[in-house]
């Protein structure tokens, strides 16, 4: 089973975030994801958010 990501460098923003998250589960990844959106980003952790994170999550490790 590959490893699944999401790398805020695929998403510019004026932040120029460079962190990239993954894990073997994508449960355990759209939480962390959803936690870095809150914390970083000031997004608000809602259904919508989630929706928009679980599309930004691909397989295998992200680029160096």
């Amino acid at each position: 089973m590959p490893r699944k990501y999401v790398d805020c460098r695929e998403f510019p923003s004026d932040m120029k975030c460079t962190v990239a998250l993954s894990a073997d589960n994508e449960d355990e990844l759209l939480d962390a994801a959803a936690q870095h959106a809150v914390t970083v980003h000031k997004h608000s952790d809602s259904p919508e958010l989630r929706r928009q994170l679980r599309s930004m999550i691909r397989e295998g490790s992200p680029s160096l």
